[in-house]
């Protein structure tokens, strides 16, 4: 296989389903940072790498399109492979199969790299930029996460929650999965039986950490229930902190 592709394989838990027996969609999304990980270790760009110059990743958009949800007991082979840079994003592609080869899901995601004591975003080093830098090819199945628009205006806020210790990850922020936990928690059981996303799409925009109060607002596109954007604020100070899109069918 090309270097500078990885393949990492995966059994759905129990844990990792929903009510519907299906793979959810943060366990996909946690899949998805986790390879990402591994594979940035091996190149040599991994979290402790950029650690040693004081640097950190931050991921700033991730957007996934779903043909088939796995069941749980199910072995998937994720694939991943990084795909240039864009200006201040360094980029990486995803895809998903059964090991028969049937075509489960594809994804992208950008990343920035911040400095730990400025907190300034850097640009990407030089490497990160020659891997894959036809960006408009067959090296991306997907478009990549752009800007999403917010809930409107009108939209309908969900009750106030705080951040809890199981929310936090090493940096003692939130989980960046968690969001997509909230929102996802945000719909009615009978919602999601009958409905499974096909495609997911996150900007983050703020950091949260422990014991913040939480609120999300909630609307529909178009006036349907296929496509839903979410806000996700902080309260003390109204702080928009996470963007999500998700588009629904029928189950």
């Amino acid at each position: 296989m090309d270097p500078l592709q990885f393949e990492k394989e995966y059994r759905v838990h129990v844990y990792e389903t929903g009510p519907d027996g299906k793979l959810n969609l943060f366990s996909l999304f946690n899949y998805m940072q986790d390879i990402a990980s591994d594979h940035a270790v091996k190149l040599g760009f991994g979290r402790d790498d950029l650690m040693k110059d004081n640097r950190f990743w931050v991921l700033s958009r991730i957007y996934a399109v779903i043909d088939k949800w796995p069941l749980w007991e199910d072995t998937l082979i994720l694939r991943t492979w990084p795909n240039g840079t864009d200006k201040l994003f360094a980029l990486r592609n995803y895809e998903v199969r059964h090991p028969d080869g049937t075509h489960i899901a594809s994804g992208t995601s950008s990343w920035l790299i911040l400095d730990r004591t400025t907190k300034r975003v850097q640009r990407p080093d030089s490497i990160l930029t020659e891997y894959n830098p036809n960006l408009h090819s067959e090296n991306s199945p997907i478009r990549y996460a752009t800007k999403i628009d917010p809930a409107s205006d009108n939209g309908n806020f969900s009750p106030a929650f705080r951040v809890k210790v199981s929310d936090l990850d090493v940096n003692l922020h939130t989980n960046n999965v968690r969001y997509l936990k909230w929102a996802n928690d945000s719909y009615n059981l009978d919602f999601i039986m009958n409905n499974v996303p096909q495609s997911a799409e996150i900007n983050y925009l703020a950091e949260s950490r422990f014991d913040e109060e939480i609120l999300i607002k909630t609307s529909a596109e178009n006036g349907t229930d296929t496509c839903i954007n979410h806000s996700i604020f902080r309260t003390n100070d109204n702080k928009e902190l996470c963007r999500i899109r998700i588009e629904w069918r029928k189950n």
